[in-house]
């Protein structure tokens, strides 16, 4: 006995109200082609702008090993013939690169604990604490970014000078910390706005003073924020050059210039007879701590910004 299998149906067509599969499972396709070409082009941005950072890194420290011919003769990117560490030690003898390095590492240290301090301070203030003028005082901190440091300079340094700092590590480290204020208390702000009421109220109840509160509680709360603007501070205050130039003015202040002022000295004063792989390894000495920072702390760095992105 056999078993009559009956032919299935033909499938009905598509009505105007029915959606079609085939339809949507080409629509994934060519979103996911969008997204694999925006994505491509993406890194491909990407590689040539680490080409165009990186490449004058390499070639600094390169020719920072090099003589005079190889450097001007030579393939820019080749090897040495020998690594010669001789430039390094006659930079920072010879060319006073050391003084400068201790003098930038002075006023960068006190300048950012300093920034670190009054900024947290006016941050923490204005993020949790609402008062007549709050908004006000904000929007003048917030301001700073947007007033270009050329504009100030001849007031500034009238101002300086006036008050008996210029060419002093104290009236350059007051104007560092004043440079560096909007951009902190801008940043930090929106990150103590993140940090849950919660605790600050639980930490009230229990007998914390608000001293107590912000320097034991938030502070250590923010510590992703603040060792982000830390190093911020520390980068830009480190490059800094034309504050010191308009300030470290007078007798005696070639003894202290700061690093940046010390470089371009050095790129001057030799004329034809520059000892350029010299002046190479002083760049390379300024160039290679602010590496190091970012190496060491990029994971806090990301964690900073990505936490105060979102309330």
């Amino acid at each position: 006995m056999t078993t009559e299998i009956a032919p299935s149906a033909p499938a009905a067509p598509a009505g105007p109200g029915t959606p079609d599969p085939r339809r949507g499972r080409l629509g994934r396709r060519g979103q996911r082609a969008e997204v694999g070409l925006l994505s491509g082009l993406g890194h491909i941005a990407l590689l040539v702008w680490a080409i165009l950072v990186v490449a004058p890194l390499v070639w600094t420290i390169l020719a920072s090993f090099k003589s005079n011919t190889e450097i001007f003769l030579g393939s820019p990117f080749a090897l040495p013939e020998v690594f010669n560490f001789g430039s390094y030690a006659r930079a920072w003898s010879e060319a006073n690169v050391g003084r400068y390095f201790l003098n930038s590492v002075l006023v960068v240290s006190l300048s950012t604990a300093g920034t670190m301090l009054f900024g947290s301070m006016a941050a923490y203030v204005l993020a949790r604490y609402p008062f007549p003028g709050n908004r006000a005082i904000y929007y003048l901190f917030v301001s700073g970014l947007a007033f270009p440091v050329f504009l100030a300079l001849v007031p500034l340094f009238l101002v300086v000078n006036n008050l008996g700092l210029l060419n002093t590590y104290t009236g350059l480290i007051l104007v560092y910390i004043a440079y560096s204020l909007p951009f902190t208390v801008f940043f930090l702000a929106a990150f103590f706005k993140t940090l849950p009421q919660s605790v600050a109220e639980a930490a009230m109840i229990d007998g914390a003073s608000h001293t107590r509160l912000f320097f034991r509680i938030m502070m250590p709360m923010a510590r992703p924020g603040l060792v982000s603007i830390a190093i911020f501070n520390i980068i830009g205050q480190w490059n800094q050059y034309l504050l010191p130039v308009a300030l470290m003015q007078g007798e005696g202040a070639d003894q202290k210039w700061v690093l940046t002022q010390g470089i371009a000295s050095i790129s001057t004063s030799a004329g034809y007879e520059a000892d350029w792989a010299a002046l190479f390894a002083a760049l390379t000495l300024s160039i290679l701590p602010m590496i190091i920072v970012y190496a060491i702390f990029q994971r806090q760095i990301q964690s900073g910004l990505t936490s105060g992105a979102v309330k």
